[in-house]
């Protein structure tokens, strides 16, 4: 770009200032009416151009998007784009609705295609003034149909944390701003714990007027249907703060901030079997979407420890010492393999699940006979509250465990084919293990909006008994979760699990286990084997308890 340019916006009247070099000397595009292209050439005659843009171009068209976009006019400035529809309303909004009352414009040297910018901004409301500075930058591509260059719309071009569906508002806050405690009255912020960003800004949206809070005057990036919680840029006046207890321990959540940041991508949530509370939630990455409250995948076998409930339940095996059947290998419409191929012959049911034996659990489709497609479902909603509709006071994904059929059932049984879950999903499983109840997780008391939470469930005695015999295997001896759980001390219990991805080299590891008054579940995205890297993140928060 040219060195030393700077659009700015003055006063509220919108006016064009430059240091080096004059925008007067820029003209617009204007060949979409049919004018001049500002070289004497009429664009209706001249000739459509192809391929890349070239520096020229780049340069120019972005200098005339940023002076129409300073002047005021918003209607040019998105014709200089490849969306105009959807640019206009963000140009027009950033004066009529962001309240931005001057801003100077920056460019930087072009890279490629792509122009950077600085924004020096003054927000102003209702008599109040605070600045506001960021950088973004455009794209300048080739229009397809009419061959002129044009910027890449993005809604990032006008601030870079405005994606599509959101706009830039300056006014009261939708909701007042909290104090977010854990169970203990320790403050809960997102600079100390990254992956609370988002659950914080949820509970604000929905308790901060609960707690007591007023709302200020701020910035805001806002979704024009409110599916997302606003996220504040700038806040003009601060309002009164509310405080909003959770259940959250600020201790178990530190270790499982630290324990996630062990992997590239990974996720943990911790619950209390006594009472459902959810104590941790964590990340890597912290920022964008919540994997581990709404994540949807396969859990691999850790969905053993419901596959053994649903055998209870159904008569297949009577307690921990029944004798199955551990194959290699076992063919329902295609064959299933056990980890190296290898073979237990015909051992304690509890060693077969302390060792994972895939073939013992995919071997109870044949006698199931036609309820086979719809029994583990069934056994996942009567005690788990899989697939109820939790309210744990922010949106959470609840789990799946769909009817299937042939091959599918057989994968369904060791948590592959259509089974879907997340880290809250197995740690609330292994709660209503330890805690002998399904108790539907919560992160905040119920007594703040009376929401109704899914009905309590107990297991039969003997059910409970024997889950928590086998997890307890699995976390000792041979058990293919006694590495991952050696530090961990007291009557615990676990299970491993790996789940394979198409297109993905390696599986997924799961892990889910308990100890004391506390569960826990991790899946860390290819991480192979689960109790190597799950086990580890999970070990680490139990250990935090």
């Amino acid at each position: 770009m040219r060195s030393g340019a700077k659009v700015a916006v003055v006063g509220g009247v919108f006016a064009v200032v430059a240091t080096g070099v004059g925008y007067g000397g820029w003209n617009l595009w204007n060949g979409m009416t049919g004018g001049d292209d500002g070289g004497g050439v009429s664009t209706r005659s001249a000739p459509k151009k192809t391929g890349p843009p070239d520096a020229e171009e780049i340069e120019k068209t972005a200098a005339d998007f940023l002076a129409a976009w300073a002047s005021g006019d918003g209607t040019t400035a998105a014709q200089l784009t490849n969306n105009a529809a959807d640019a206009e309303p963000l140009i027009t909004g950033y004066s009529a609705s962001a309240h931005v009352t001057r801003a100077v414009i920056e460019p930087g040297e072009a890279v490629g295609a792509k122009v950077p910018f600085t924004v020096q901004a003054t927000v102003e409301y209702a008599g109040v003034s605070k600045p506001l500075a960021y950088s973004s930058s455009l794209t300048v591509v080739r229009g397809l149909t009419t061959g002129r260059p044009l910027v890449d719309w993005q809604p990032s071009v006008i601030h870079p944390e405005l994606t599509e569906g959101t706009s830039l508002v300056t006014s009261e806050a939708s909701a007042p701003p909290i104090k977010a405690v854990d169970k203990d009255g320790v403050e809960l912020t997102e600079e100390k714990f990254p992956s609370l960003k988002g659950v914080l800004a949820e509970l604000r949206q929905k308790y901060g007027a609960k707690a007591g809070g007023v709302a200020g005057v701020e910035l805001a990036i806002t979704s024009a249907d409110r599916t997302v919680p606003d996220k504040t840029l700038l806040t003009l006046t601060k309002g009164k703060e509310g405080t909003l207890e959770t259940y959250l321990d600020a201790g178990v959540q530190a270790a499982a901030e630290k324990a996630v940041k062990r992997y590239d991508k990974a996720s943990v949530v911790a619950v209390e079997p006594s009472t459902g509370r959810i104590r941790a939630v964590a990340n890597n990455p912290a920022a964008g979407f919540n994997t581990a409250f709404g994540g949807a995948q396969a859990p691999g076998s850790t969905m053993k420890i419901v596959t053994a409930a649903m055998m209870i339940d159904k008569g297949l095996v009577s307690g921990p010492g029944s004798k199955v059947e551990c194959p290699a290998t076992v063919t329902w419409e295609r064959t299933f393999h056990n980890l190296d191929d290898f073979d237990l012959g015909t051992p304690s049911f509890q060693r077969a699940f302390a060792r994972s034996c895939n073939t013992t659990f995919i071997k109870p489709v044949k006698p199931l006979g036609t309820g086979a497609g719809t029994a583990l479902g069934e056994t996942a909603k009567k005690y788990f509250g899989i697939g109820e509709e939790w309210q744990t006071g922010v949106k959470t994904w609840d789990g799946s465990v769909p009817a299937s059929s042939g091959a599918e059932t057989a994968a369904s049984y060791i948590g592959q084919g259509k089974i879907q879950m997340n880290a809250l999903n197995m740690a609330s499983i292994a709660a209503t293990v330890k805690g002998g109840a399904f108790r539907q997780p919560v992160i905040v008391p119920q007594s703040l909006d009376d929401r109704t939470l899914a009905p309590t469930r107990q297991l039969p005695g003997t059910m409970a008994a024997t889950l928590r015999q086998l997890m307890a295997a699995a976390a000792t001896g041979e058990g293919t979760g006694a590495r991952a759980m050696a530090s961990v001390g007291g009557a615990k219990g676990a299970k491993t699990g790996s789940a394979e991805v198409d297109g993905q080299g390696d599986s997924n590891a799961w892990f889910t286990a308990y100890a004391g008054d506390l569960a826990a579940a991790a899946v860390v995205d290819s991480g192979g084997h689960g109790g190597d890297s799950g086990g580890d993140v999970v070990a680490r928060v139990l250990n935090a308890r």
